[in-house]
C-alpha cells in the first residue's frame, strides 16, 4: 500500500462562526503534519487532505467528534508522495459557488442513485421504469477531458456557477428522461440536482459519492478515460490509482459528447 492516504469529504450543515472551526481544525491539521485545503462557509466545510494514515484518520475522528460532521464519510486514495504542498483553510461565502441563493442543501438532499444501481440502469439502458437514462457531467469543460460517463451531457462550461445557466436549454427534452447528474466527489451535484428540482425536473438524481465512489464500487463500467483531481496527482484510473495528464490523455483519448 502506498504512504499517503488522500481523503476528500464535504457535509452541507450550519457552520455559524467559520473562524472558530478555522483555527481549531488548523491547528489540529498541523499537529498532524497533513498538508491540502478546507474551505469552511455558513453552508458547510469542504474537505482535501493527505497525510501518514494514521494522522489523517486521526483527523478525522477529530472532526466526527463535533456533533455537526459526525456523519461525514470519506472518500479514500492513495499515493507515493504527497499530492500537496501546504495545509490551507480558507473561509468562503459558499464551499462550491453556484450564486443561487436559494438551493440550500443543509435544508434537503437531492435524491441519491448508488453506485452499484447507477451501473445496472446503465447496463439495460433504462431505469426500473423504463425511461432513458441521461449522464449529466456537471463539471468543468477541462475536466471532462480527462474522462466522463460514455454518452454523457457535457455542458461546456468554465466554471460551476454557470451550470444553472448551461443547463436551462436542454432542459425541455430532458423532460421525458432520468437524468443522474455527477461530478468529482459529489459536491457540485448536491446543488445541482437541487436546481433541477427547482426547474421541476421529476425524475432527476445525483450520483452518490460522485465519480471516486463509482470508480471505488464498480470500476470503469460505462466510463471512459480517467478523473482529473484538484492536486498534484492531476488524475485517477477508475482502479483510483495515480496517472498524469499527457498519459491520461494519451492513453485513454475520448470523444466527449456534446
Amino acid at each position: 500500500m502506498p504512504p499517503i492516504l488522500n481523503i476528500a469529504s464535504y457535509q452541507f450543515v450550519e457552520i455559524e462562526n467559520p473562524s472558530e472551526l478555522r483555527q481549531s481544525a488548523l491547528a489540529e491539521c498541523n499537529r498532524l503534519q497533513l498538508k491540502g485545503t478546507i474551505l469552511l462557509a455558513p453552508e458547510g466545510i469542504n474537505v482535501f487532505l493527505a497525510g501518514a494514515e494514521n494522522e489523517v484518520r486521526t483527523f478525522l475522528a477529530w472532526l466526527r467528534y463535533d456533533p455537526r460532521f459526525a456523519q461525514m464519510e470519506a472518500k479514500e486514495s492513495w499515493s507515493d508522495t504527497q499530492p500537496f504542498d501546504r495545509m490551507l483553510i480558507k473561509i468562503k461565502a459558499e464551499i462550491i459557488r453556484m450564486n443561487h441563493p436559494t438551493i440550500q442543501p443543509k435544508k434537503g438532499r437531492a435524491q441519491f442513485i448508488s453506485p452499484k444501481q447507477l451501473c445496472a440502469w446503465l447496463d439495460r439502458g433504462t431505469d426500473d421504469l423504463g425511461r432513458p437514462v441521461v449522464m449529466l457531467d456537471t463539471r468543468n469543460a477541462f475536466e471532462v477531458e480527462y474522462g466522463t460517463f460514455v454518452n454523457s451531457l457535457n455542458l461546456q462550461i468554465e466554471k460551476f456557477s454557470d451550470f444553472p445557466a448551461a443547463i436551462e436549454p436542454y432542459f425541455a427534452e430532458l423532460q421525458d428522461k432520468t437524468i443522474v447528474s455527477f461530478c468529482t466527489g459529489g459536491i457540485r451535484c448536491e446543488k445541482s440536482g437541487l436546481y433541477l428540482r427547482e426547474l421541476g425536473a421529476q425524475h432527476s438524481y445525483q450520483l452518490e459519492g460522485g465519480i471516486l465512489k463509482y470508480f471505488e464500487e464498480v470500476g470503469a463500467n460505462h466510463y471512459q478515460g480517467t478523473c482529473f483531481v484538484f492536486d498534484d496527482r492531476e488524475a485517477l484510473e477508475p482502479t483510483l490509482e495515480t496517472i498524469g495528464l499527457e498519459q491520461s490523455i494519451r492513453k485513454n483519448p475520448i470523444k466527449i459528447v456534446e
